[in-house]
């Protein structure tokens, strides 16, 4: 499943630093506004201790981790939404994405020059989403104007109800709302599904500071407006991935540190975008397979080989737990494993194998 997260923020706030680290690729990180003009694209894989547990009792050969990418957005300034900077090029980098972390500065550096001549998170995150919001007006006013044309020809049940829809959405935009804060139904989403809305999006905001605020923590008043938020330093993460992971921990101990802040990322990034991880293990592999929640057995196996939906006969599902306590034949003896058919939904957490007929 090819799911992608855009990293996005105003220029010079650190957001090629932090794909840097994420992605442990060189990028452009020079100091002016607009280095980055085409994304950067990275994959990586999801932090997951169960897969290295898993292959331990398996003896498998090798492990294969559950991947999410990861887009690096140019920086774009207020007056994005009418062709500002890098602006119509920067809107529609965004529009491909299915997620975005928002990266916010929170440090202060007179050799890093800040667009908006302060630091101030709260005024940046403001400064962007108005520019995702007027975008998102843009199109809902085209969707509109096409649609009350097409009432003029005879006003409809379905033309009524998609008028309705597009209204509210567009009060909601113009007193400041984002989209995804509205509370629309499935069929409401799928008729706004082609309009790609920006603000539709799900939304992980980064801040990103120095070494000692990370030590101190954020203030409460900022975790209050603005959710969910993850403080890191961007910089540190940079010079750490740098390092030999048995430096790490021992480098993070010197700082008063007690975890990095990427793992934590990657797995929210992971969870915005509505992905579990069901597990395979055995002598030949190990791995993490990503799924949308609420994936259905054959849809799941379906992951693993196109053929294996059409021949579902059922699958054989140990949670990890207990697969971990008992081991394989273990938790059979105990009436541990259980027999799920094609309507069964898949859960985190499930050690899976799937029983087809090709």
């Amino acid at each position: 499943m090819s799911l992608s997260v855009g990293i996005i923020g105003l220029p010079n706030v650190g957001k090629s630093t932090l794909f840097k680290a994420i992605t442990k690729k060189q990028v452009d990180c020079a100091n002016y506004p607009f280095c980055t003009i085409e994304p950067n694209h990275g994959i990586v894989a999801v932090p997951d201790e169960r897969l290295n547990v898993l292959a331990k009792i398996s003896k498998s050969k090798k492990i294969i981790p559950a991947t999410i990418e990861f887009v690096d957005i140019a920086g774009l300034v207020a007056g994005a939404h009418k062709g500002e900077g890098l602006g119509n090029k920067f809107l529609s980098h965004i529009r491909e994405v299915d997620a975005i972390i928002e990266v916010v500065r929170g440090f202060a550096d007179p050799n890093v020059i800040h667009v908006a001549g302060k630091i101030n998170p709260s005024s940046d995150i403001e400064t962007i989403n108005y520019e995702l919001i007027f975008a998102d007006l843009e199109t809902i006013g085209r969707r509109l104007t096409d649609l009350r044309s097409k009432a003029k020809s005879g006003l409809t049940s379905e033309i009524k109800k998609s008028i309705e829809l597009v209204e509210k959405i567009k009060i909601a935009l113009d007193t400041s709302k984002l989209v995804n804060t509205l509370d629309l139904t499935d069929d409401e989403l799928k008729e706004i599904r082609d309009l790609h809305l920006l603000t539709q999006k799900p939304i992980l905001y980064i801040l990103n500071v120095d070494e000692e605020a990370l030590k101190t923590g954020v203030s409460d008043d900022l975790e209050n407006k603005i959710s969910p938020l993850i403080p890191l330093c961007a910089k540190l993460e940079s010079e750490l991935a740098e390092l030999p992971e048995n430096e790490v921990k021992d480098y993070l101990k010197e700082l008063g540190i007690s975890a990095t802040g990427l793992e934590t990322l990657i797995k929210e990034s992971f969870k915005i975008l509505g992905l579990i991880t069901f597990l395979t293990t055995g002598p030949e592999e190990t791995r993490g397979w990503t799924i949308k929640a609420g994936t259905k057995a054959p849809q799941a196996a379906g992951v693993i080989h196109t053929d294996f939906e059409k021949g579902f006969i059922r699958a054989e599902i140990i949670n990890y737990d207990d697969y971990v306590t008992y081991g394989e034949q273990g938790a059979k003896e105990k009436g541990l494993m259980r027999l799920e058919g094609k309507e069964y939904v898949m859960r985190e957490n499930d050690v899976s194998y799937f029983r087809v007929a090709i």
